[in-house]
């Protein structure tokens, strides 16, 4: 069941999805729309007529309609129109104006609405001034139990097809004329003693004159053992308890899957080049084959699997339809031919972000709704996850839901040629401020592997003592292929990628043997940035005789939180020192942190980072050019990094000024 408003359907969520209601046979939902024509500010539709809109858009989408918009005040009407005449004259009447009708006087009705037509006017002569002011100010089919109840059972009893009941109210009913269908009824907030009195003889209330003292409203409760308080108190009996809670059934943790899936990618890809968005697919195939837990996960991908190399899942798991299959698809001859099937673990919603995150949030809280653990895995295209749908992932933090997003072609430089909605530089940012997301812009294979493995254990294995498991993993990964190394073999490693920093290698473990008193640097990359940064070490070194530290930081949100928590525990006495510093300290020279994102995202950081600061990133708009003319617009690319890396040790005395202008000339910058 849903409670609607009329305005409320102006929302494309609250109707771009009914089709697939109907073409699934959803006879067990019912949308209950409350038409009272009036928004917060004004009509729904001051010249037109909403419900007719409502029931036509409902009606093509499949959907049964059940109108009750008509109280028993209006049946006698009905019957005395045997010309057809007010039917005619009510689906003509707009419904500002209607709404005006319901705060005019019987006179301005008589001469306004009935005057229009002689049998109107015939009809009108046998009506006494109650019966009107009834009909057109108060008697609506949605006040009335018994029409509503009528309207109830023949939704339930339908069958095959999801239901919709238009019902028509008025807006502040009961509370006096000064606020019944007013414009301005939504910001009043107080009735006068006079009208609270108005309203008590209306409901019929059990309150008398003497009990209004000094102006102060009594509350009204029904005696001990009256009809009223025994039907509240058996259905709060009924719903568990005096006051809502949420309550979950105990779950078992699920077995952790086989650690042959995560380190697969420890040896690293060779001369391969693979990108990130590939290594997860492929660690997800490992996954679902997982003889435990491979049955609950539940890939989400709006109508984009074959640009992420997906395709290949959809004969083992299949496509999820009520209907199975029932045509011959035109790819059955191949191996990884399009296999609908009722059992199918994939969802599919087509081009549909809001659809695929309404998925994703029904299976993320199954654990809680259903008693059931699913693993969802929502993947999308770019910036079309949280720049289209930031509100419902608030709206998945607040049902406490469980799962992975992973935004893939990320980047506002490695996705380009497809125009500004394509380069993202912004998401990571956006994600930021949800508290229940933890954002990670991997760098390399293992990396994903690691956050993966750390992410199965949280949400749905043995959490540690104060660990929150009602949070959601948020992965970037890239399509660009590159050369995937070898996982370093570095003590608390795991623990250093799931907090947000490491150090990839040193000019020395890099093999580019520096000078013992050559001036230092550390370049703290994320995600693609990484290899950027790489390729500066090395111009670094062999050209202007730098010594750079490569960094990966695999999640600038979590450094950012964890260092505010230190802020937070200081507050209360306790000493507590940043992840970030922790992992920095006694690191020489100053730091320059790159990444594909503005340069707001890896500022995260850099109030808790004691050295030297600064940072490079993608701001502005994208571009439609080549990844590398791409990166030397937003200068980001090596040579760029190399300059801006020379210019902070410029600034410190640590390399001649003109070495800064010899680097830009050279390079072209």
């Amino acid at each position: 069941w849903a409670f609607l408003g009329d305005g409320e359907m102006d929302e494309p969520e609250s109707t771009s999805a009914l089709t697939l209601a109907a073409r699934e046979g959803l006879d067990n939902l019912t949308f209950v729309i409350n038409c009272n024509l009036q928004r917060l500010d004004g009509p729904v539709r001051p010249n037109f007529r909403v419900v007719q809109e409502l029931e036509a858009q409902f009606r093509g989408s499949g959907w049964n309609v059940i109108k009750s918009m008509w109280g028993n005040a209006w049946d006698e009407l009905f019957q005395l129109d045997t010309t057809g005449a007010l039917l005619e004259r009510l689906r003509e009447v707009p419904d500002a104006q209607f709404q005006t009708y319901q705060t005019r006087d019987v006179a301005y009705i008589r001469e306004n609405f009935f005057g229009t037509s002689p049998a109107l006017v015939e009809l009108a002569k046998v009506l006494s001034d109650d019966k009107i002011s009834e009909c057109f100010h108060v008697s609506r089919g949605g006040h009335e139990p018994r029409k509503v109840y009528a309207a109830y059972k023949a939704a339930v009893e339908h069958k095959g097809a999801p239901t919709v009941i238009l019902t028509q109210t008025v807006k502040g009913i009961t509370l006096g004329k000064g606020f019944e269908s007013k414009n301005a009824n939504h910001q009043m907030k107080k009735l006068t003693v006079d009208e609270f009195k108005d309203m008590r003889d209306r409901l019929d209330l059990p309150i008398s004159d003497s009990d209004f003292v000094d102006g102060v409203v009594p509350y009204a409760r029904p005696a001990e053992g009256s009809p009223e308080l025994r039907y509240l108190a058996e259905r709060r009996a009924a719903l568990g308890g005096p006051a809502p809670a949420r309550r979950t059934q105990p779950l078992a943790p699920l077995p952790a899957p086989a650690d042959k899936a995560f380190a697969s990618f420890d040896k690293g890809s060779g001369t391969q080049s693979v990108a990130s968005t590939m290594a997860l697919v492929r660690l997800l195939k490992d996954l679902v084959r997982d003889k435990t837990s491979g049955k609950r996960w539940v890939p989400i991908i709006p109508d984009e699997a074959r640009t992420f190399g997906m395709e290949s899942l959809f004969p083992s798991l299949g496509l999820y339809s009520p209907k199975g299959q029932t045509y011959d698809p035109v790819d059955r001859d191949q191996l990884m031919y399009y296999k609908e099937s009722e059992s199918g673990q994939i969802l599919n919603e087509g081009i549909n972000e809001a659809g695929s995150l309404a998925d994703f949030i029904a299976a993320a809280t199954s654990y809680s709704t259903h008693g059931e653990q699913m693993i969802p895995l929502y993947i999308f295209y770019s910036m079309f996850g949280w720049q289209r749908t930031g509100d419902q992932f608030w709206q998945l933090a607040d049902q406490m839901g469980r799962g992975f997003v992973v935004g893939a072609t990320a980047g506002r430089t490695t996705l380009t040629g497809e125009g500004l909605q394509h380069a993202d530089g912004h998401s990571p940012m956006i994600a930021a401020t949800n508290p229940a997301a933890l954002s990670y812009d991997p760098a390399f294979a293992y990396e994903i592997a690691t956050i993966m493995k750390e992410g199965l254990r949280r949400m749905y294995g043995e959490a540690k003592p104060g660990e929150d498991q009602d949070v959601f993993y948020y992965l970037t990964v890239y399509n660009e292929p590159m050369p995937q190394p070898a996982k370093p073999s570095v003590a608390g490693l795991d623990e250093a990628i799931i907090k947000g920093l490491y150090r990839f290698n040193t000019a020395e473990t890099a093999g580019l043997s520096p000078a013992a008193n050559a001036p230092r640097i550390n370049l703290v990359g994320s995600g693609t940035a990484i290899h950027w940064t790489l390729k500066a070490q090395q111009l670094l070194a062999e050209e202007w005789g730098v010594a750079a530290d490569v960094w990966s930081a695999t999640s600038w949100t979590e450094l950012r939180r964890d260092a505010l928590e230190a802020d937070e525990a200081l507050l209360r006495g306790e000493e507590r020192i940043p992840f970030v510093r922790q992992a920095l300290a006694g690191a020489q020279g100053p730091v320059l942190a790159v990444s594909d994102y503005m340069r707001q995202v890896p500022d995260q950081i850099a109030q808790w980072v004691e050295q030297d600061y600064t940072s490079l990133g993608a701001d502005g708009f994208g571009l439609s050019d080549t990844r590398e003319d791409a990166r030397r617009h937003f200068g980001v690319d090596a040579e760029s990094i190399v300059v801006a890396a020379l210019a902070q040790l410029a600034r410190r005395g640590e390399v001649k000024a003109t070495a800064v202008k010899e680097a830009r000339e050279r390079y072209g910058l």
